[in-house]
């Protein structure tokens, strides 16, 4: 019995350095006061563009787009510890994964808002009455 609580003993006090540690990375406040840093400079940035008309709209979209896919990615790596060392890889293959579901939406995002642009704005001037019925209402 003193065996037994012996070796809990052991491992309560922190002795068992097992597998576990191959894959813990500590972070400093270093690490997280860069990755705040870069953050404020990925969100003020695309503000001052917006604000300042830096660059025709249509190119300021896309650029903002861009601003966000690299935050993301800084976020990831600097707040959520994503890296191909972490857990085995699997953390890798989720922020492939978020890379491929960040695609697909901004894309689908542009997509969306250039058509709706294309196919509802021009109707706006009198078109839309008659496609809706409410020409006949006085």
């Amino acid at each position: 019995m003193s065996d037994h609580h012996h070796d809990h003993g052991h491992g309560a006090h922190g002795h068992d350095h097992g597998h576990h540690d191959v894959y813990v990375t500590h972070y400093s406040a270093k690490d997280y006061a860069i990755g705040f840093v870069l953050s404020l400079i990925l969100t003020a940035i695309p503000f001052w563009l917006v604000m300042g008309n830096v660059l025709p709209p249509d190119t300021t979209k896309y650029v903002i787009l861009g601003f966000a896919a690299v935050q993301l990615v800084v976020q990831m790596i600097y707040f959520l510890h994503m890296n191909a060392k972490s857990e085995g890889g699997w953390n890798l293959m989720a922020l492939i994964l978020t890379v491929v579901l960040l695609v697909i939406v901004l894309a689908g995002s542009i997509w969306v808002m250039h058509h709706m642009n294309a196919n509802m704005m021009p109707a706006m001037g009198g078109a839309s009455d008659t496609l809706h019925g409410t020409h006949d209402m006085p």
